[in-house]
């Protein structure tokens, strides 16, 4: 064990910097076993356009936070944010981590904390039990980590059964998406159209400088292990590399039989790790992540290097790739994709044979402007779900937000049924605390698999006359956020809140006094960015106005 203070001197944080900073080929890397973050506000043009952002460890993406199946993660997290015009308060989800018995470091503010206020810190604990795969970490205060609070959290396994099938795999192999904003997002009403995509952190905007684009270098006849992380606020991707196949191996963190694709479809908050083969002749070729917002306010082209990066292999000049797409296209299809070991799904083979099965409604009013579950639109309390528990409420209809706490049995088997095609479809809805099983995937009419469906944690929901069907078996006890990934709607209240085994949860999750300190450190904190109004105008860029049906 190692010890924190609360605050962390000049010195030491410009050091970590600096040594972060060291090396610009790939994106730098922390030992999730000991580590720290440090949060800041700092001026940064990723794609030319300077503005302030949200930073961890001064750089965007996050560093890459490593560790191995089975490793104790000691991550700590200080809070030296000081712009009043950015959110200053801040907590970390770790998507896709479990957090058995560690609910409270799920770090959902609202939900498994409160924020960690400016000039405090707080040490994220938790272990990686029998997981491994790709995951990452991103803020869930507000819309945060739109503003730049993300990173990849990769967990590897020395015991990974495709170690065979490929040569490479570590920093230089890990791609990441996002969509950029020009515009704060504590300033933005509503939802707004991003002004570029980056991968690994770099990309060009319509009108926008030439500036360099992301580059994976790779060595004729060698094979790449692609760990592919969709860190959006918004859009999903189209992702390919002119003139390679992919083998998809590895969907949100479970290990898959292998599918060869040439492009894949990744929503936010999805992961898929692919084998790339450098097999083609000595060239540059171009790596293609086409976006889509749902309202078709992006740019649908590759122009100029837009919504791109450069695949380089040893031996070529240093220019901008002349290459083609595919044609035709060999789409990954989420029904193709099965558990590499073969997994029970939890209930009966039929639709409706769980013990608990939710069909959820999902609807958008217009005129308060905001997404609704059942008729309720999810407002995070000012007093953690968790905590109302731990307090010993063990009632979910007297815990707040009232009527959006569900609770569910221990070790109940839960099938969840969403309806798509609303509004700014599609949507990426992910369960915290579990995976679960896809028995039926977006675009399917009545087909139901509930012998060897796939497993992982966010879902896409599909467009009109789609309807996805999630099952899993709860046998993780605490509150748990369900929610679209598309981070300005969970901000406009699409989500819910999941409390499983709500007698044992306060049992089995024991906190730490620092997380009991968070409540009153960050109620006494002067007024942030959360003061700023957000509430969407019928002029909201990049959504539908309200005389849309």
């Amino acid at each position: 064990m190692f010890a924190f203070s609360r605050l962390l001197s000049a010195t030491f944080v410009s050091a970590v910097l600096s040594s972060i900073l060291a090396s610009a080929d790939t994106l730098p890397s922390l030992d999730g076993t000991q580590a720290t973050l440090v949060i800041s506000n700092q001026n940064l043009s990723p794609d030319g356009f300077e503005r302030p952002v949200t930073l961890a460890n001064g750089i965007h993406p996050g560093p890459i936070i490593k560790a191995h199946r089975g490793d104790l993660l000691q991550i700590n997290l200080v809070n030296n944010m000081t712009d009043p015009t950015q959110y200053r308060g801040t907590s970390i989800h770790w998507h896709g981590m479990f957090q058995h018995t560690t609910n409270y470091e799920d770090g959902v503010a609202g939900v498994n904390q409160c924020p960690i206020g400016p000039g405090d810190s707080f040490l994220y604990q938790f272990s990686t039990t029998n997981q491994a795969g790709t995951y990452w970490y991103h803020s869930h205060y507000r819309t945060q980590y739109c503003d730049g609070l993300r990173g990849p959290l990769i967990i590897y396994d020395h015991q990974d059964p495709f170690r065979t099938m490929y040569d490479v795999d570590d920093e230089s192999t890990i791609i990441t998406l996002a969509d950029w904003y020009h515009l704060q997002s504590p300033s933005i009403t509503g939802i707004a159209a991003a002004d570029a995509t980056l991968i690994n952190g770099q990309g060009r905007y319509e009108g926008g400088p030439a500036v360099d684009l992301a580059v994976l270098n790779v060595v004729a006849g060698k094979r790449y292990r692609i760990r592919l992380i969709n860190m959006a606020c918004d859009p999903d991707f189209l992702f390919s590399i002119d003139g390679h196949d992919l083998t998809v191996i590895e969907a949100d963190g479970n290990n898959v039989q292998p599918v060869v694709v040439n492009q894949i479809h990744i929503l936010a908050g999805q992961r898929y790790s692919a084998i790339l083969t450098a097999n083609q002749a000595v060239d540059n070729y171009w790596l293609r992540a086409l976006p889509n917002d749902g309202a078709g306010n992006l740019p649908n082209t590759f122009d100029g290097g837009l919504n791109s990066a450069i695949v380089r292999y040893a031996g070529a000049p240093s220019i901008d790739p002349t290459s083609a797409q595919q044609d035709p296209f060999t789409p990954l299809d989420e029904t193709t994709l099965h558990p590499l070991v073969p997994q029970q799904v939890p209930g009966a083979p039929y639709p409706g044979g769980a013990d608990v099965n939710l069909n959820l409604a999902l609807s958008f009013d217009f005129d308060a402007w905001r997404f609704y579950i059942n008729g309720l639109t999810f407002n995070p309390p000012s007093i953690p779900v968790l905590l109302q528990i731990l307090s010993g409420e063990q009632v979910a209809q007297n815990l707040l937000p009232q009527g959006q706490v569900y609770s569910i049995p221990k070790n109940a088997t839960v099938e969840i049924s969403i309806p798509g095609g609303l509004i700014s479809s599609p949507h990426p809805f992910h369960l915290h605390g579990h995976s679960f099983f896809v028995v039926k995937s977006a675009g399917t009419d009545t087909d139901y698999n509930y012998a060897n469906p796939v497993r992982r944690d966010v879902v896409n929901t599909g467009d009109l006359g789609s309807n996805v069907t999630i099952r899993f078996r709860a046998d993780n006890a605490g509150p748990w956020f369900l929610h679209c990934h598309i981070d300005w709607h969970l901000d406009l209240g699409l989500a819910m809140v999941l409390a499983v085994d709500i007698e044992d949860a306060s049992l089995l999750n024991q906190p730490p006094p620092a997380w009991d300190d968070l409540c009153p450190i960050y109620n006494n904190e002067p007024l942030d960015a959360t003061a700023i109004q957000t509430v969407a105008t019928p002029t909201t860029p990049g959504f539908p106005p309200p005389t849309d049906p």
